[in-house]
């Protein structure tokens, strides 16, 4: 049985360097956990606080298929003093995929540059799988946070997802030229460390725009993959699947694939996601991709 429980929202702990407004700003957090019973993944846990839930689960792809959940945060976007968590468990045989309805936006800092703080943990066991598919976030012009993904992996199991960014509202002439964003993202298997990194992105650094770092681009995003039992094969597999061009390219570095776009498209760069997961799904998976309903929605 699938176990939901709700409660009022708490006021936000303080954080290192950070400062809330209990009145004005919110800090919700969402708990899953996903089991195998009976040959079906079962959302066994959906524990939530503050504005962010989930639906019921879905099966598009049968009975015996990934459990397809979409996360729901009702605000649409982080303002100054938000504090977003979510946490997914996926246990022994089952196979989970996470998506969201629409784009997550990180609005500009108030006006005494309060910063917002988005973390994610990702929990794997021996023989699961996740999907970690969200759509892209938008952070405006003066967004100050913290955007933080933690995944760990048990020897056998199996993860692909992404993460895609984009800084500014280029088509309203409206571009990330001040504020600061601190992404890291830390990939462990059997408590081992695959890839940890940490990338200020901060207008006002040489890197933001310098060629050796951000180049002036506005849109990045990468793409993991591990538990591959071919890396050669699936890079092969994206170069003929992927049109070529200069703002994309692949590597595996300690059994983890990733995929890394930058540039100025917002809808290239989620493109180059969707194709490249379709591409990958069923070498690691083996099953073709079967993209959310949500996406077309």
């Amino acid at each position: 049985m699938t176990a939901f429980a709700t409660s009022a929202v708490a006021k936000p702990a303080p954080h290192s360097g950070h400062r809330f407004d209990a009145e004005r700003h919110w800090a919700a957090s969402l708990t899953l956990g996903f089991d195998c019973r009976d040959g079906r993944t079962r959302m066994v846990e959906a524990r939530h606080r503050g504005p962010l839930r989930v639906q019921r689960p879905f099966y598009p792809e049968g009975r015996d298929g990934a459990c397809h959940v979409y996360l729901l945060h009702p605000p649409g976007g982080l303002v100054s003093g938000d504090a977003l968590s979510i946490s997914a468990r996926v246990e022994p045989q089952a196979h989970a995929l996470l998506t969201t309805p629409a784009a997550n936006k990180l609005y500009r800092a108030d006006s005494h540059g309060v910063a917002w703080e988005q973390r994610t943990s990702l929990k794997v066991s021996q023989h699961g799988i996740l999907e970690w598919l969200p759509q892209e976030t938008i952070a405006f012009d003066g967004s100050r946070g913290v955007q933080e993904t933690l995944i760990e992996l048990d020897a056998g199991a199996r993860c692909l997802g992404w993460e895609v960014l984009a800084l500014g509202r280029p088509a309203s002439r409206l571009p990330y030229v001040s504020g600061r964003i601190d992404q890291r993202f830390r990939l462990y298997r059997d408590g081992k460390p695959l890839w940890l990194e940490r990338q200020p992105l901060d207008p006002a650094h040489p890197r933001f725009t310098g060629r050796w770092g951000q180049g002036g681009a506005s849109v990045q995003a990468t793409l993991w993959a591990v538990g591959l039992s071919d890396e050669t094969a699936a890079i092969e597999a994206l170069r003929e699947a992927l049109v070529a061009g200069p703002r994309w390219a692949v590597t595996v570095r300690h059994g983890v694939l990733l995929l890394r776009y930058l540039g100025h498209e917002r809808n290239e760069a989620w493109e180059i996601c969707r194709q490249a997961w379709a591409c990958l799904r069923p070498l690691l998976i083996g099953v073709p991709a079967h993209p959310p309903r949500i996406w077309f929605t």
